[in-house]
């Protein structure tokens, strides 16, 4: 069975949205998302119910906002978070969102097709700041191989 890398990462708002503060990450958006739909490897994204972004979401309280995606593999993600139109606003980060105190960011396979729900998603995030990385909740510096992977190398 193929598998998918879903990822789920979160930010605490230095400020509402629609402050002066936080304006050129709000115009980034639909350019940074736009790049991540062309990328090799994408496969999925959540959005709110404008469509646009998922930054009306927020099932982890009034002051932060989710992004949920799913990937062919880790490789695509690292390509598109360190190698794309993603890395300005990566590096700027610390201008709009408070610096996290435990992981804020998760990964995980999926069975490709599967569409990750927030219960999932945050559930993978708890297990991660419960138990540290694992082959069900992990991260790009600590990636684990593929379900897949495992079983073929288990097989030889």
């Amino acid at each position: 069975m193929p598998f998918h890398l879903a990822q789920l990462n979160i930010a605490t708002l230095i400020e509402p949205l629609d402050s002066p503060r936080l304006a050129d990450f709000v115009a980034a958006l639909p350019s940074v998302n736009a790049i991540a739909e062309a990328a090799p490897g994408f496969v999925w994204r959540l959005v709110d119910s404008d469509g646009a972004d998922a930054t009306a979401l927020r099932p982890f309280g009034p002051d932060v906002i989710v992004n949920l995606t799913v990937w062919e593999s880790v490789e695509t993600l690292r390509e598109f978070v360190f190698r794309s139109g993603h890395v300005e606003p990566l590096r700027r980060r610390r201008e709009w969102f408070h610096v996290a105190d435990q992981p804020y960011s998760v990964l995980w396979w999926v069975p490709a097709g599967h569409i990750p729900t927030m219960d999932e998603a945050s559930s993978r995030l708890d297990q991660l700041r419960e138990h540290g990385a694992g082959p069900d909740a992990f991260t790009l510096r600590e990636p684990y191989p593929t379900p897949s992977d495992t079983a073929d190398t288990l097989a030889s």
